[in-house]
């Protein structure tokens, strides 16, 4: 395979791959690597075929892909894809030869909507990190052995819950004050800030924990609130910040001296145990779940080979060349359908103004009229039938009655001169 340089410059060697070994081997290696990705971009050119598959690219700034969705996995979908939508696409990328091009068969599809909010966290962030509120050298340490921690979150929620259970089974000397705040809404944030200051008032707290169990990106924006972050920058007792569940996070985790992911995890970090039995416990329990989780990985990794969703997107990748094809046909015999009953429909116009402009009828709206006979002789002394059209003035004699038809109505008259 390549070239080879000889006396007579470049040429050929006889290894070749031809147009169809190239793209086989494209396809082979992408569909091997890529069997399962997520794209986020934003949909264009979004095309719904008459057999219920949807077509459709993804795009952003710099590049763009083809995809196409079935129509069995559109079923459950809670929205309409329309061009211009931010998503994110989970499927398989597939390679079709005959156009030689490589596109992403979609398995599902969701909304991107939250990009906004986190466009304006991370700028919000970057402003406040640069203004030097998360600065690492700032942060404080925690006491070892607290006696009294505050606690600033809602009352009637469960991370309140969490918390003291957390502190009773640790420490239960531990006293704790609770301060009741909102923790969504409007009222969140500026109640956050009060709270935040009430605490630093009282001179025997040692240990703020700001806290709310888990919620979506917009329930948790009142902890991200510059006044919140810049409140817990200024508390001169530590605080620890436990906001939501481990994958969430907002701007308070990095103004705060210490983050936890959870609260209960907060309760962990601020009580010291007494008992060494119980962490020997709690290190037997941490090494059994990271073995239960080795063994269930690797159990699932099995199962994966067996997987109906393995299986279904397979057949997906088999099928796409036929239903493309017969997609195209249909467009394709759609066009030529629609374009001959175009055609014809001029024709049958053209012909119908041809036939209006030749109507008697027609004839006679533009001021023209038919004289006819009614009975009579001509000035020769013949007889004419009754109805027969009169053409010259020689086929009429003085007394003749005629019929005159105009466009709307007719009329009978007498022949009293005749002029040639």
């Amino acid at each position: 395979m390549g070239f080879q340089l000889g006396q007579d410059g470049m040429h050929e060697s006889a290894a070749f791959l031809t147009v169809t070994e190239l793209t086989s081997l494209i396809k082979g290696n992408l569909e091997a690597n890529f069997p399962d990705v997520t794209v986020e971009g934003e949909i264009s050119n979004a095309k719904l075929a008459s057999s219920g598959h949807l077509y459709f690219s993804l795009k952003d700034e710099n590049a763009l892909i083809q995809a196409v969705m079935f129509k069995s996995r559109m079923t459950g979908l809670s929205f309409s894809p329309s061009d211009g939508l931010r998503v994110r696409a989970r499927g398989a990328i597939s390679v079709y030869p005959q156009r030689g091009q490589y596109q992403l068969v979609v398995q599902s599809l969701r909304k991107a909507g939250t990009g906004d909010i986190l466009a304006m966290l991370e700028e919000r962030k970057r402003i406040l990190a640069a203004q030097g509120y998360f600065d690492q050298n700032k942060k404080k340490p925690l006491p070892r052995f607290p006696e009294r921690v505050a606690v600033i979150t809602s009352p009637t929620g469960a991370a309140i819950h969490d918390i003291l259970t957390v502190l009773q089974r640790r420490n239960a000397c531990i006293d704790v004050v609770i301060f009741p705040t909102p923790v969504q809404g409007a009222e969140a944030a500026p109640t956050i800030e009060r709270r935040i200051q009430q605490a630093n008032r009282y001179a025997d707290i040692d240990v703020i924990i700001l806290c709310r169990g888990g919620g979506s990106l917009e329930d948790l924006l009142p902890f991200s609130e510059v006044s919140v972050v810049k409140a817990i920058a200024a508390s001169r007792i530590p605080v620890v910040s436990a906001v939501g569940h481990e994958i969430d996070w907002a701007l308070s985790d990095y103004a705060a001296d210490l983050r936890a992911p959870t609260p209960s995890a907060a309760a962990e970090m601020v009580a010291e145990s007494s008992d060494s039995i119980l962490r020997e416990i709690q290190q037997f329990q941490i090494t059994l779940k990271s073995a239960l989780k080795s063994r269930l990985d690797t159990l699932e990794s099995e199962l994966k080979v067996f997987s109906p969703e393995l299986v279904k997107s397979r057949f997906d990748l088999l099928s796409l060349p036929l239903v493309t094809r017969v997609d195209e046909a249909n467009e394709i015999l759609v066009n030529v359908m629609n374009k001959t009953l175009t055609e014809l429909g001029r024709r049958v116009e053209l012909a119908s103004g041809i036939l209006e402009t030749a109507s008697p009828q027609a004839i006679l709206r533009r001021g023209f009229s038919i004289v006819r006979h009614s009975i009579g002789l001509s000035e020769n002394l013949q007889e004419l039938s009754a109805g027969q059209v009169v053409r010259s003035a020689s086929q009429l004699g003085q007394g003749d009655l005629i019929d005159i038809t105009f466009a709307k109505g007719s009329a009978t008259a007498n022949v009293k001169e005749i002029r040639k």
